[in-house]
């Protein structure tokens, strides 16, 4: 075997990975066969912020036999957990890219993708369960179902993901797996059944019964096996009254289940494991179900029952339905359904980039036929066709050099020129896969260089990150001049500020963030305006009549032509169309994007010689700035929903701080001596709090916050905003 060390982002090992007969690599993993496709799980470890996802994760990798030693994320020995392979990860003790691996567990192989518990990072979950089969959502036995879970469980629904639960730190004080499946059935409607029960809490916590099987698990030592014994005699009543509540609701939701209790005289007779284990596998794959199992990954607790529930439970990628569309024919897309099959025509999705020192580093799923090194292949979204260069599987940060992927894989390719959500066939295929959902930045900032040596690589890192994150946009304020990047929040964009000093050499100057302020009406707004410019020749003649009021469909805006006969021909009715997205790019009161605005033209006039395209343009530009003006413009302002979570003791300071932030406290949930507030403050008033936080609570504070709505400013917002603006045009035009 040769092997040969190479760096992506400073010290990663690539390794050529020479297949034998078997198709067995180096690791003893086989990296792709054609029978295997059943024995394969594709899964993302996905939860809340601070859940455990990354040390789970950890131990799933230690005793899989991917690594030989575990790693702590902030572990006293500074080395960090395999999967938090940049230094920015290891340092803030947080995942920011999702980092993906594989490893052998029994006869099976698993695909895992480590995802961010962080909102600002959304996109990295929202792509990974776009590609995923299934996933592992991680809770905490003492937090239970918090906001980032909320936004998890929404992405795993809006992907039709099938997931088991992994009740984690039951180690913890205050720690009860109940309250938590509790939580998942009433707070995300889940219908949740445990699958286990653990025996002893918190402290002493020393393993977990498993009702399928009916027997007592007790982990002991660091990477030995869990004892195998007969269950506890003081845990005989409530296994028993839990594994009736388990039949029950699977029997509620399966009708083969049903059918056996039915025939065979339940609950005198209970179901086999065999008949049981199909049930929950079967009702699981079909989302009516969400298995729970439970342990603490940090205590080497319940980590290989939850790997064996991964194997029965999740489906393998030939038991997912996958839709591609046909573009074959031009205007005319079909639906057409993907088979896991090695000999059908290649279909791959390109969902997510990173850039390295061999150039674009693309990660690729492959859902129907074989990638082979040396491949000509066709990006179907760019109509361009290329030749596979390497191939390589991911681990962590570590690359492993195969020369072909079957479907159902997970691989990447080197110096492939794309976008994040391309789609990749054979030469004689034009599907494409369906795009995933990308959230709209909620907050910006002004950022240069600090010096003009730097620009260049300045240039380079936003094109960069720009091709790498959806949710990181880039623009050009064309009355400043300035640079302007947006993202999903203050972390977001200060990781990216960091990396841009880090792997660029580039040092900035940001200016102050800036809000996602809109612009709406409140009323309707009528307009009758006129356009008439004489200067000698030809002239500009347009006259719109109409009205704008609020849309129908929310944050969306319309634009409906009323015009009855040829009052206003159908060649300037797409001029009015144009100019009418013109004006709601920048709105008349500051500047920000006019949204929730239905634009309705009813009648007009127009000029032989004098009307033209470009009149209806301008005179569009005037007609709404009519309307607007007499609809009762007002600023909406984005409201984030924020969950901070801390000692008791500290509850005084953190609601007098909430209040002066103009936030609202909406729920208050006590678990033991910890405190959780969910709140609703507008972003405008949430910078520089995680300092504040971490002061008031002697930094045992922790809070997390997502975008939850769009309202009106106050009053005296409103007026400080306008008087901004008005003073900022001033100075331009000076």
């Amino acid at each position: 075997m040769t092997s040969f060390l190479t760096s992506r982002f400073g010290g990663l090992a690539l390794r050529n990975v020479m297949n034998n007969k078997n198709g067995i690599n180096s690791f003893g993993l086989r990296c792709f066969s054609t029978n295997s496709v059943s024995g394969l799980r594709n899964i993302g470890i996905s939860a809340h912020i601070d859940s455990g996802k990354t040390t789970l994760t950890e131990r799933i990798l230690y005793y899989t036999g991917r690594i030989k030693e575990i790693h702590e994320v902030r572990g006293k020995d500074g080395v960090g957990a395999k999967m938090d392979s940049m230094d920015l990860e290891r340092e803030k003790g947080i995942t920011i890219q999702s980092a993906a691996t594989y490893c052998k567990w029994g006869e099976n192989h698993i695909n895992i993708i480590d995802t961010p518990g962080h909102v600002d990072f959304t996109i990295e979950v929202e792509r990974a369960l776009r590609v995923l089969d299934g996933a592992v959502l991680v809770m905490c036995g003492v937090s239970g179902v918090q906001s980032q879970t909320i936004t998890v469980d929404r992405q795993m629904r809006r992907y039709n993901v099938p997931r088991v639960v992994f009740i984690n730190k039951l180690d913890r004080t205050g720690a009860n797996p109940w309250n938590v499946i509790e939580q998942l059935r009433k707070k995300l409607n889940l219908n949740a059944i445990a699958l286990q029960v653990p025996i002893g809490k918190e402290s002493n916590l020393e393993g977990v019964i498993d009702l399928v099987t009916e027997k007592a698990m007790i982990f002991g030592e660091k990477g030995t096996a869990p004892i195998i014994e007969e269950i506890p005699s003081n845990f005989v009543e409530f296994v028993k009254e839990k594994k009736m509540e388990l039949v029950e609701t699977i029997a509620n939701v399966d009708d083969e289940l049903g059918e056996w209790m039915i025939e065979n005289d339940f609950p005198n007779n209970m179901p086999d494991e065999k008949t049981l284990t199909a049930a929950i596998r079967r009702t699981t794959i079909a989302r009516k179900v969400v298995p729970v199992m439970m342990g603490s990954a940090f205590k080497n607790t319940g980590v290989q029952p939850l790997l064996d529930g991964v194997i029965k439970y999740l489906p393998s990628p030939n038991e997912k339905k996958i839709i591609a569309l046909d573009t074959s024919v031009k205007d005319k897309e079909t639906e057409v359904e993907l088979e896991s099959d090695p000999k059908k025509p290649f279909v791959g999705l390109a969902f997510k980039l990173e850039e390295g020192r061999f150039g674009q580093l693309t990660y690729m799923r492959v859902y129907q036929g074989t990638l082979k090194r040396g491949d000509t292949i066709k990006n179907v979204n760019l109509g361009k066709t290329i030749k596979v260069p390497r191939l390589v599987k991911m681990h962590a940060s570590e690359m492993e050099e195969v020369s072909e992927v079957g479907p159902g894989e997970i691989c990447a390719m080197f110096g492939v020129d794309c976008y994040s959500g391309n789609t990749f066939t054979h030469q004689n295929c034009s599907y494409t896969m369906t795009s995933m959902h990308v959230p709209e930045p909620v907050m910006s900032l002004s950022i240069q260089p600090k010096s003009k040596d730097g620009q260049a690589n300045f240039s380079k890192a936003l094109s960069k990150f720009q091709k790498e994150d959806p949710t990181f946009r880039v623009k050009s304020d064309q009355e400043s001049g300035q640079i302007i990047i947006s993202g999903m929040g203050e972390l977001h964009l200060e990781i990216y500020v960091e990396r841009m000093k880090r792997e660029y050499n580039v040092e900035t100057v940001t200016g102050k963030p800036l809000v996602a302020y809109r612009e709406t009406i409140q009323q309707r707004g009528d307009y009758n305006f006129t356009h008439r410019k004489q200067s000698g020749g030809q002239g500009q003649y347009a006259k719109m009549i109409g009205f704008a009021e609020q849309s129908e469909n929310g944050m969306e805006n319309e634009f409906v032509n009323d015009v009855i006969g040829t009052a206003i021909p159908p060649t300037f009715i797409e001029a009015i169309k144009k100019g009418f997205k013109d004006c709601i790019e920048k709105g008349p009161l500051i500047g920000h994007p006019v949204v929730g605005v239905k634009f309705v033209v009813s009648d007009g006039n127009t000029h032989s010689v004098d009307s033209s395209e470009l009149a209806f343009r301008i005179a569009t530009a005037g007609a709404f700035k009519e309307a607007f003006e007499d609809g009762e413009p007002t600023i909406l302002e984005p409201i984030m929903k924020v969950e901070i979570s801390l000692p008791q003791e500290f509850q005084g300071t953190v609601i007098s701080g909430v209040n002066r932030r103009k936030g609202a406290i909406v729920n208050t949930t006590t678990q033991g001596e910890s405190l959780t507030f969910e709140c609703e403050v507008p972003l405008n008033n949430m910078f520089g709090y995680s300092t504040e936080l971490r002061s008031m609570t002697q930094g045992k504070g922790e809070f997390s916050m997502e975008y939850l709505k769009h309202t009106n400013v106050s009053r005296e917002l409103y007026n400080q905003l306008l008087e901004e603006y008005k003073k900022k045009r001033t100075e331009e035009n000076k």
